[in-house]
């Protein structure tokens, strides 16, 4: 999508689609220039890393606006996770029914079970929804910035030609920000390169450690389970392509963007794991010592001396009733 003299993007079903999102366009070419601003008026330069900072900023107050949805969406994964039980009980109930009367029937005790649950099946979609179009805009907006400096596309937002000539004049590690790896010379060729290798090193990761710790044991086998694990492999090898062909301040936007998601998810698995996976088994054990260091430090009795002393309880009871002969109940007559 990237040609010296004509921008793609605009034109075809992307022009289309790019031009419904000129709102959020316009706001994030205002973030970047206000932020690139104000660390000039610090003292940085003007042309150089403080619009390589002002590309990490965004991806960062990005992430920052979308984790409390991102934060819902575990919730409500959570929440579907843990009555899968009893949706698949209702399932059965109704299996090989094809009848119109059986699948209302199906639906109703299913809304019923997500309704008295307060769970929503498509809370986990929202993030997605709002996310997608964002980077979507991100992509763009820093795909147009060349074009804007050298006349070829009309201003976009904050960027205007002598904006966009100057955010194009900058270099990063000696590779200027508009250079692809096509067109850069052997220095370059090696730091783009080294961009496209962690880029797609991040989500290697992410996915691999998604199937390793955040799968449930039951589904860590088969023929569903070898295709997640070829496609672990397959994104990134596809993301070496595109990368090949993107700007570099695109591969700047990219590298922090992936580095977000892997924290994030990171995060994810240790806080929100899926039920019956490596990683709740791991929170399980933790929440247990924590729960116990807890204890200690107010001086309560830990969670298993708790539960012998349940134990001895129940015993003691069971003996007292054992020695107590229990008196007949006389029957009341009418």
């Amino acid at each position: 999508m990237y040609n010296q003299n004509q921008f793609l993007l605009d034109s075809g079903f992307f022009g289309w689609l790019y031009k419904l999102l000129t709102p959020i366009e316009w706001l994030m070419t205002q973030v970047m220039v206000l932020f690139h601003r104000f660390v000039t008026f610090l003292g940085m330069p003007a042309v150089g890393s403080s619009w390589v900072l002002s590309i990490i900023v965004l991806v960062l107050i990005v992430h920052a606006l979308i984790l409390p949805i991102y934060v819902k969406q575990m919730k409500a994964m959570r929440k579907m996770q843990a009555l899968q039980p009893q949706m698949q009980k209702i399932q059965n109930k109704y299996k090989g029914k094809k009848d119109q009367a059986s699948k209302e029937a199906m639906s109703r005790e299913l809304m019923k079970l997500y309704q008295d649950n307060n769970a929503n099946p498509a809370g986990s979609c929202l993030p997605m929804l709002i996310q997608g179009p964002v980077f979507m805009c991100m992509f763009y907006v820093l795909s147009a910035i060349p074009y804007i400096a050298q006349g070829k596309r009309a201003t976009l937002g904050a960027f205007d030609k002598a904006t966009a000539g100057q955010f194009s004049d900058t270099t990063f590690f000696g590779v200027n920000m508009t250079t692809t790896f096509g067109s850069a010379d052997i220095s370059g060729k090696v730091v783009i390169g080294v961009f496209i290798f962690l880029m797609c090193a991040a989500m290697w990761f992410m996915q691999f450690n998604n199937m390793r710790k955040n799968l449930p044991r039951e589904s860590m086998q088969g023929q569903q389970y070898k295709m997640q694990q070829a496609m672990t492999w397959a994104f990134p090898i596809m993301y070496i392509f595109s990368g090949l062909s993107f700007p570099f301040a695109v591969l700047v936007y990219w590298l922090t963007n992936n580095i977000c998601n892997l924290l994030r998810s990171i995060w994810q698995v240790y806080a929100f794991p899926t039920p019956g996976s490596p990683a709740a088994e791991e929170k399980e054990v933790r929440d247990h010592r924590l729960e116990n260091a807890r204890r200690a430090r107010k001086g309560e009795i830990s969670l298993e001396e708790e539960e012998l002393q349940k134990a001895q309880e129940l015993a003691r009871q069971k003996a007292e009733q054992g020695h107590q002969r229990q008196q007949p109940k006389r029957r009341r007559r009418k």
